[in-house]
């Protein structure tokens, strides 16, 4: 059997700080919800594209629906993934993509990179960006320090909750881009609606959390010891991201040694072929709806349609394609492995990551 565009089930996260935006985005209702959530349900997260152990994304469409997209992986390899990537990664998926919906505040977290993660997790490390969907008026999020303070004070400061002073502040609006290294304090917070590009890593080490309590009642763990490894304690000058007008054309957003973003909002067909980037495609639509549409290896056409608030796996193997809008305002966000401006240190890094496993 030979791949063809993915779409996935629902595959959406109870979470305390979740709102009751994810579920309408996405097109879902009572029928076509997983079992154990209703409209009311507090999902703070929807698992776009998962290979994460914790939470497989389940396919729904064609001669591979009902399988975990693990054993896909597992199964199709380097013909899903691509050759350079199925050895650069060791044949796992190195992306994660979610959606997620905060209606109330983060916690403030932080997460370790590839060498710390390996040695601590066996995991990869966790690396994201952050693409604003919607913010309602005022919305804020926090991302870096504004402020250079010491690992002492940073432990002091968690003690008696003022964290949250020295960190750096960001008024946020639809279209905002933000990227979290890893070793980069920062928080969601509410009001705020994002698609977010990560590593495939379920690592997170929350910080401080506004001493609130879990859905069960009681505190969640704090790992503020573990986090003050992992913490950069840099202070940079603009923590917002800056790119091109993304109007009828694939306007890169974000380039890094872990993946690379880009958005488009187009009215007329777009022909995508990338092909030379020997990786598979995550294509996200954010607004409006698309289909995708390809010819197969026969010769025969394939096209699959994706819903705003849905997303697409499209195999490396058929990376040449045609985006057909079926909105005049249709969004797109495209994430991908770009292996040409990869440097020798995190080549080295995932390496090392690969083989310690």
């Amino acid at each position: 059997m030979k791949l063809y565009p993915l779409l996935f089930k629902p595959n959406l996260h109870t979470i305390v700080w979740g709102g009751n935006r994810l579920i309408p985005y996405k097109g879902l209702n009572a029928q076509t919800l997983p079992t154990g959530i209703t409209p009311d349900t507090p999902i703070g997260e929807s698992w776009e594209v998962s290979a994460v152990e914790s939470s497989p994304c389940i396919i729904a469409n064609g001669p591979l629906k009902g399988r975990d997209l693990i054993s896909v992986v597992e199964e199709y390899g380097a013909e899903l993934l691509g050759e350079a990537v199925y050895e650069q990664y060791g044949g796992k998926l190195p992306l994660l993509v979610k959606f997620i919906d905060a209606r109330k505040d983060l916690s403030i977290q932080v997460h370790p990179d590839d060498a710390l993660a390996a040695r601590r997790h066996g995991k990869f490390g966790k690396t994201e960006m952050w693409y604003i969907i919607d913010a309602e008026p005022g919305a804020c999020l926090y991302a870096g320090f504004k402020d250079s303070i010491t690992p002492y004070e940073y432990r002091k400061r968690v003690e008696d909750g003022t964290i949250c002073e020295v960190l750096a502040r960001h008024e946020v609006h639809a279209g905002d881009v933000f990227y979290i290294p890893a070793g980069r304090i920062h928080a969601i917070c509410g009001g705020i609606m994002l698609a977010e590009v990560q590593q495939s890593s379920d690592v997170t080490y929350r910080i401080y959390d506004y001493n609130r309590p879990g859905l069960d009642g009681k505190p969640r763990e704090l790992h503020t010891d573990l986090a003050a490894e992992a913490i950069d304690f840099h202070v940079e000058e603009d923590y917002r991201t800056h790119y091109g007008d993304p109007t009828e054309r694939a306007a890169q957003v974000i380039d890094t040694p872990y993946f690379d973003v880009r958005v488009m909002d187009i009215n007329e067909p777009f022909h995508r072929n990338l092909i030379k980037y020997d990786s598979f495609i995550i294509s996200v639509c954010i607004k409006g709806g698309c289909r995708i549409s390809m010819r197969g290896y026969a010769g025969e056409q394939q096209t699959v349609e994706i819903p705003a608030g849905n997303s697409c796996l499209i195999p490396a193997a058929i990376a040449d394609y045609d985006i057909i809008p079926l909105s005049p305002t249709t969004r797109i966000l495209e994430a991908h492995i770009d292996r040409q401006n990869r440097s020798a240190l995190s080549l080295l890094t995932r390496f090392l990551h690969i083989t310690r496993k």
